[in-house]
């Protein structure tokens, strides 16, 4: 092909050059201008971490009173099933010793009427 802007061997390397080093310049870190809202957010942000944390100590704290309330129904259940049966074994006593007195009083009316007769 021919050369329509008449350019040498050296102009081709230079302009070679020269996009190379523009290729490279992309890649290479720029200094960064620090962004003036940077602390407002920062201090943004630390508040809201601050909320979700409240939010998740509160939530912890309503668990655990709801966890003592169901221990102390399940001890209270407990305590009045005890004492119901306690009570049964109460009423079951009283019975068996109405029920032996009873039978004494019936074995000693009879000797009495065996003696009587």
């Amino acid at each position: 092909m021919r050369d329509l802007k008449q350019t040498g061997f050296a102009d081709r390397l230079s302009t070679q050059a020269e996009a190379k080093k523009a290729l490279l310049a992309k890649f290479k870190p720029k200094a960064a201008a620090p962004d003036p809202e940077f602390d407002q957010l920062a201090a943004k942000r630390a508040a809201e971490k601050e909320a979700i944390r409240q939010q998740h100590e509160a939530a912890k704290a309503e668990l655990r009173r709801e966890k003592e309330v169901v221990q102390q129904q399940v001890v209270e259940a407990k305590r009045m099933t005890e004492e119901e049966q306690e009570e049964a074994r109460r009423t079951e006593r009283r019975e068996r010793k109405a029920a032996v007195k009873a039978e004494q009083r019936n074995r000693r009316a009879d000797k009495k009427s065996q003696r009587g007769r």
